[in-house]
Protein backbone atom coordinates (compact mmCIF):
# COMPACT_ATOMS: atom_id res chain seq x y z
CA UNK A 1 0.00 0.00 0.00
CA UNK A 2 1.20 3.13 -1.03
CA UNK A 3 2.16 5.72 2.04
CA UNK A 4 0.60 9.12 1.94
CA UNK A 5 2.25 12.37 0.91
CA UNK A 6 2.75 14.42 4.03
CA UNK A 7 -0.09 16.86 1.97
CA UNK A 8 -2.54 14.37 1.93
CA UNK A 9 -1.78 12.96 5.84
CA UNK A 10 -2.90 16.73 6.52
CA UNK A 11 -5.65 16.43 4.72
CA UNK A 12 -7.34 13.59 5.83
CA UNK A 13 -6.41 14.68 9.45
CA UNK A 14 -8.15 17.67 8.96
CA UNK A 15 -11.31 16.11 7.81
CA UNK A 16 -10.96 13.32 10.30
CA UNK A 17 -11.44 16.97 13.12
CA UNK A 18 -13.68 18.40 11.40
CA UNK A 19 -16.26 15.27 11.43
CA UNK A 20 -15.33 14.61 14.71
CA UNK A 21 -16.03 18.24 15.84
CA UNK A 22 -19.37 18.65 13.79
CA UNK A 23 -20.46 15.47 16.12
CA UNK A 24 -19.44 17.04 18.85
CA UNK A 25 -20.68 20.86 18.42
CA UNK A 26 -23.69 19.10 17.15
CA UNK A 27 -24.49 17.52 20.39
CA UNK A 28 -23.82 19.54 23.08
CA UNK A 29 -23.50 23.19 21.43
CA UNK A 30 -20.43 25.36 21.54
CA UNK A 31 -19.93 26.06 24.75
CA UNK A 32 -20.24 22.65 25.98
CA UNK A 33 -18.41 20.76 23.20
CA UNK A 34 -14.69 19.61 24.53
CA UNK A 35 -11.46 19.71 22.75
CA UNK A 36 -10.38 16.63 24.73
CA UNK A 37 -13.67 14.97 23.32
CA UNK A 38 -13.17 15.56 19.89
CA UNK A 39 -9.65 14.58 19.47
CA UNK A 40 -11.37 10.99 21.06
CA UNK A 41 -13.68 10.86 18.50
CA UNK A 42 -11.09 11.63 16.07
CA UNK A 43 -8.74 9.12 17.13
CA UNK A 44 -5.71 12.01 17.69
CA UNK A 45 -4.34 13.59 20.24
CA UNK A 46 -5.44 17.32 21.59
CA UNK A 47 -2.01 18.53 19.86
CA UNK A 48 -3.14 17.18 16.32
CA UNK A 49 -6.38 19.22 16.91
CA UNK A 50 -4.53 22.40 17.58
CA UNK A 51 -2.05 21.75 14.65
CA UNK A 52 -4.94 22.31 12.38
CA UNK A 53 -6.85 25.19 14.26
CA UNK A 54 -6.25 27.46 16.20
CA UNK A 55 -9.15 27.21 19.00
CA UNK A 56 -12.13 25.71 19.37
CA UNK A 57 -14.20 28.52 18.00
CA UNK A 58 -12.23 28.61 14.81
CA UNK A 59 -12.68 25.47 14.69
CA UNK A 60 -16.66 25.89 15.02
CA UNK A 61 -16.13 28.35 12.28
CA UNK A 62 -14.50 25.69 10.24
CA UNK A 63 -17.28 23.21 10.63
CA UNK A 64 -20.29 25.51 9.51
CA UNK A 65 -18.10 26.25 6.33
CA UNK A 66 -17.55 22.81 5.39
CA UNK A 67 -21.05 21.81 6.79
CA UNK A 68 -22.71 24.80 3.97
CA UNK A 69 -25.54 23.10 2.38
CA UNK A 70 -26.02 22.94 -1.25
CA UNK A 71 -28.09 24.98 -2.43
CA UNK A 72 -31.08 25.31 -5.31
CA UNK A 73 -32.64 28.37 -6.44
CA UNK A 74 -34.08 29.87 -9.61
CA UNK A 75 -32.26 32.51 -11.57
CA UNK A 76 -33.91 36.01 -10.53
CA UNK A 77 -35.66 38.49 -12.65
CA UNK A 78 -36.83 40.91 -10.44
CA UNK A 79 -35.54 42.02 -7.26
CA UNK A 80 -38.77 40.93 -5.42
CA UNK A 81 -37.98 37.30 -7.25
CA UNK A 82 -33.66 37.66 -5.99
CA UNK A 83 -35.06 38.49 -2.50
CA UNK A 84 -37.27 35.56 -2.25
CA UNK A 85 -34.37 33.06 -3.79
CA UNK A 86 -31.87 34.55 -1.61
CA UNK A 87 -33.81 34.27 1.69
CA UNK A 88 -34.90 30.76 0.81
CA UNK A 89 -31.76 29.31 0.19
CA UNK A 90 -30.12 31.08 2.88
CA UNK A 91 -32.29 29.30 5.32
CA UNK A 92 -31.84 25.86 3.72
CA UNK A 93 -29.91 25.14 6.59
CA UNK A 94 -32.21 26.50 9.41
CA UNK A 95 -34.46 23.41 10.77
CA UNK A 96 -38.35 24.48 10.76
CA UNK A 97 -38.73 23.12 14.42
CA UNK A 98 -36.64 24.11 17.58
CA UNK A 99 -34.52 21.00 17.10
CA UNK A 100 -30.52 21.14 17.60
CA UNK A 101 -28.89 22.78 14.76
CA UNK A 102 -24.89 23.37 14.01
CA UNK A 103 -25.57 27.43 13.58
CA UNK A 104 -27.62 28.10 16.42
CA UNK A 105 -24.07 29.41 18.86
CA UNK A 106 -22.84 31.25 15.92
CA UNK A 107 -24.77 34.58 16.51
CA UNK A 108 -24.06 34.76 20.50
CA UNK A 109 -20.59 32.91 20.16
CA UNK A 110 -19.42 36.37 17.72
CA UNK A 111 -21.10 38.99 19.81
CA UNK A 112 -20.17 38.13 22.90
CA UNK A 113 -16.60 39.03 21.95
CA UNK A 114 -15.07 42.58 20.77
CA UNK A 115 -12.63 40.73 18.86
CA UNK A 116 -15.33 39.01 16.48
CA UNK A 117 -18.22 41.68 16.96
CA UNK A 118 -16.07 43.92 15.24
CA UNK A 119 -15.21 42.02 12.18
CA UNK A 120 -18.21 40.12 11.85
CA UNK A 121 -20.44 43.18 11.73
CA UNK A 122 -18.60 44.55 8.88
CA UNK A 123 -18.64 41.10 7.37
CA UNK A 124 -22.31 40.69 7.00
CA UNK A 125 -22.06 44.47 5.56
CA UNK A 126 -20.30 42.81 2.86
CA UNK A 127 -23.22 40.26 2.19
CA UNK A 128 -25.52 43.13 2.23
CA UNK A 129 -23.14 44.96 0.01
CA UNK A 130 -22.98 42.26 -2.46
CA UNK A 131 -26.76 41.75 -2.30
CA UNK A 132 -28.13 45.01 -2.64
CA UNK A 133 -25.66 45.05 -6.04
CA UNK A 134 -27.59 41.96 -7.02
CA UNK A 135 -30.21 43.74 -6.85
CA UNK A 136 -29.38 46.53 -8.32
CA UNK A 137 -28.18 44.51 -11.57
CA UNK A 138 -31.63 43.30 -12.15
CA UNK A 139 -33.13 46.59 -11.90
CA UNK A 140 -30.45 49.70 -12.47
CA UNK A 141 -33.33 52.18 -12.12
CA UNK A 142 -34.18 51.04 -8.73
CA UNK A 143 -31.39 52.91 -6.89
CA UNK A 144 -29.03 52.29 -4.52
CA UNK A 145 -30.31 48.47 -2.88
CA UNK A 146 -27.73 47.95 0.16
CA UNK A 147 -29.92 49.44 2.81
CA UNK A 148 -33.19 46.74 1.75
CA UNK A 149 -30.30 43.79 1.63
CA UNK A 150 -29.13 44.80 5.35
CA UNK A 151 -32.89 44.71 6.49
CA UNK A 152 -33.38 40.98 4.77
CA UNK A 153 -30.41 39.64 6.26
CA UNK A 154 -31.49 41.08 9.55
CA UNK A 155 -34.48 39.26 9.41
CA UNK A 156 -32.89 36.07 7.97
CA UNK A 157 -30.28 36.00 10.94
CA UNK A 158 -33.45 36.75 13.36
CA UNK A 159 -35.30 33.48 11.79
CA UNK A 160 -32.08 31.47 12.43
CA UNK A 161 -31.52 32.52 15.58
CA UNK A 162 -35.07 31.78 16.92
CA UNK A 163 -35.75 28.99 14.51
CA UNK A 164 -38.83 27.23 15.69
CA UNK A 165 -40.43 30.91 16.43
CA UNK A 166 -41.48 31.83 12.81
CA UNK A 167 -42.81 29.87 9.82
CA UNK A 168 -39.94 30.15 7.73
CA UNK A 169 -42.21 30.73 4.51
CA UNK A 170 -43.03 33.81 5.85
CA UNK A 171 -39.95 34.73 6.56
CA UNK A 172 -39.11 34.22 2.80
CA UNK A 173 -42.33 36.18 2.02
CA UNK A 174 -41.36 39.02 4.29
CA UNK A 175 -37.92 38.92 2.65
CA UNK A 176 -39.68 39.61 -0.74
CA UNK A 177 -42.25 42.24 0.25
CA UNK A 178 -38.94 44.37 0.94
CA UNK A 179 -38.93 45.58 -2.50
CA UNK A 180 -41.44 47.25 -2.65
CA UNK A 181 -39.84 49.45 0.37
CA UNK A 182 -38.09 52.99 -0.64
CA UNK A 183 -35.70 53.32 2.19
CA UNK A 184 -34.22 56.68 0.52
CA UNK A 185 -30.75 55.23 -0.30
CA UNK A 186 -28.05 56.99 -1.62
CA UNK A 187 -24.26 56.82 -2.87
CA UNK A 188 -21.81 57.99 -2.70
CA UNK A 189 -21.19 58.96 0.85
CA UNK A 190 -19.63 61.77 2.37
CA UNK A 191 -16.21 60.73 2.94
CA UNK A 192 -15.48 60.05 -0.47
CA UNK A 193 -14.06 63.28 -1.02
CA UNK A 194 -11.09 62.45 1.26
CA UNK A 195 -9.91 59.67 -0.75
CA UNK A 196 -6.50 58.82 0.21
CA UNK A 197 -3.58 59.85 -2.31
CA UNK A 198 -2.51 57.86 -5.07
CA UNK A 199 0.84 56.49 -6.28
CA UNK A 200 1.52 56.01 -10.27
CA UNK A 201 4.65 53.00 -10.41
CA UNK A 202 5.05 50.69 -12.74
CA UNK A 203 6.30 47.28 -10.81
CA UNK A 204 5.44 43.54 -11.60
CA UNK A 205 2.42 42.69 -9.99
CA UNK A 206 3.43 38.96 -9.55
CA UNK A 207 0.46 36.90 -9.26
CA UNK A 208 -2.06 39.55 -8.68
CA UNK A 209 -5.09 39.67 -11.08
CA UNK A 210 -5.50 42.69 -13.76
CA UNK A 211 -7.80 44.90 -12.48
CA UNK A 212 -8.13 46.40 -8.98
CA UNK A 213 -6.52 44.19 -6.20
CA UNK A 214 -7.80 45.57 -2.52
CA UNK A 215 -6.18 44.33 0.52
CA UNK A 216 -8.71 45.14 3.59
CA UNK A 217 -8.88 43.71 7.29
CA UNK A 218 -12.03 42.07 8.02
CA UNK A 219 -12.94 45.26 10.40
CA UNK A 220 -12.88 47.19 6.85
CA UNK A 221 -14.34 44.66 4.30
CA UNK A 222 -17.12 46.63 3.62
CA UNK A 223 -14.99 49.82 2.01
CA UNK A 224 -14.94 47.14 -0.84
CA UNK A 225 -17.97 48.95 -2.53
CA UNK A 226 -16.02 52.13 -2.74
CA UNK A 227 -14.03 50.17 -5.65
CA UNK A 228 -16.88 48.11 -7.01
CA UNK A 229 -18.93 51.32 -7.97
CA UNK A 230 -16.08 53.05 -9.02
CA UNK A 231 -14.67 50.92 -11.73
CA UNK A 232 -15.75 48.20 -14.21
CA UNK A 233 -13.10 46.65 -14.20
CA UNK A 234 -12.28 42.88 -12.13
CA UNK A 235 -12.50 43.72 -8.99
CA UNK A 236 -10.22 41.69 -6.23
CA UNK A 237 -10.80 41.70 -2.51
CA UNK A 238 -8.24 40.17 -0.51
CA UNK A 239 -8.65 40.02 2.82
CA UNK A 240 -6.28 40.16 5.66
CA UNK A 241 -6.88 38.41 8.48
CA UNK A 242 -5.44 36.11 10.97
CA UNK A 243 -6.37 32.14 11.09
CA UNK A 244 -9.90 32.64 13.27
CA UNK A 245 -11.20 36.08 11.68
CA UNK A 246 -10.01 34.05 8.56
CA UNK A 247 -11.98 31.24 8.75
CA UNK A 248 -15.03 33.39 9.97
CA UNK A 249 -14.73 35.09 6.70
CA UNK A 250 -14.46 32.64 5.11
CA UNK A 251 -17.71 31.12 7.10
CA UNK A 252 -19.87 34.80 6.19
CA UNK A 253 -18.63 35.00 2.81
CA UNK A 254 -18.47 32.24 1.67
CA UNK A 255 -22.07 31.39 2.98
CA UNK A 256 -23.29 34.66 0.65
CA UNK A 257 -21.81 33.65 -2.23
CA UNK A 258 -23.29 30.24 -2.08
CA UNK A 259 -27.07 31.72 -1.86
CA UNK A 260 -26.14 34.65 -4.69
CA UNK A 261 -25.17 31.65 -7.14
CA UNK A 262 -28.03 30.73 -8.28
CA UNK A 263 -29.60 34.09 -8.78
CA UNK A 264 -27.09 34.24 -11.66
CA UNK A 265 -27.21 38.25 -11.24
CA UNK A 266 -24.40 38.78 -8.57
CA UNK A 267 -21.49 41.19 -8.98
CA UNK A 268 -18.24 39.77 -9.89
CA UNK A 269 -16.09 39.58 -7.07
CA UNK A 270 -13.36 37.60 -6.51
CA UNK A 271 -12.54 37.08 -2.84
CA UNK A 272 -8.85 35.79 -1.43
CA UNK A 273 -7.11 35.51 2.05
CA UNK A 274 -3.48 37.25 2.38
CA UNK A 275 -1.56 37.82 5.59
CA UNK A 276 -3.10 39.61 8.42
CA UNK A 277 -2.80 43.28 8.90
CA UNK A 278 -3.62 45.76 11.60
CA UNK A 279 -7.91 46.59 11.83
CA UNK A 280 -7.48 49.75 10.21
CA UNK A 281 -5.69 48.00 6.75
CA UNK A 282 -6.87 49.92 3.55
CA UNK A 283 -4.26 49.49 0.30
CA UNK A 284 -5.43 48.91 -2.98
CA UNK A 285 -3.01 48.62 -6.56
CA UNK A 286 -4.59 49.05 -10.02
CA UNK A 287 -3.21 46.08 -12.19
CA UNK A 288 -3.00 46.08 -16.12
CA UNK A 289 -1.27 43.35 -18.34
CA UNK A 290 0.77 42.08 -15.42
CA UNK A 291 2.22 46.00 -14.12
CA UNK A 292 0.88 47.79 -10.70
CA UNK A 293 0.36 50.92 -12.48
CA UNK A 294 -1.21 52.65 -9.31
CA UNK A 295 -1.65 52.22 -5.52
CA UNK A 296 -2.70 53.65 -2.35
CA UNK A 297 -3.03 52.82 1.47
CA UNK A 298 -5.14 53.98 3.83
CA UNK A 299 -8.68 55.34 4.44
CA UNK A 300 -9.94 55.93 0.82
CA UNK A 301 -7.47 53.69 -0.63
CA UNK A 302 -10.12 51.54 -2.35
CA UNK A 303 -12.03 54.23 -4.09
CA UNK A 304 -8.74 56.40 -5.17
CA UNK A 305 -6.98 53.97 -7.50
CA UNK A 306 -10.19 52.78 -8.48
CA UNK A 307 -11.63 55.62 -10.07
CA UNK A 308 -8.34 56.89 -11.41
Amino acid sequence: MARLSRVEHQRLTREKVLAAARAEFLLYGFRDAKIDNIAERAELTRGAVYSNFPGKRALYFAVLAADRPVVTAAPATTRAEALHEFARAWLAGVPISSEPWLGRDLLPEVMADEATRKPFAQLVRLSAILLGLTLERLDPGAGRQVRIAEQALTILHGAGQFSGFADLFDVVRACEHLAALDLDDSWPPPHLAFAAEVDVVDEPAGDLPDGVVVTLAPHRVSAVEEAMRATSDDVTLIVAAGDELALLAELVIGDTLNCLAPLRAAPPLRVLYGPEGGPATEAAVRVANGRVVARAEGFGACHAVAST
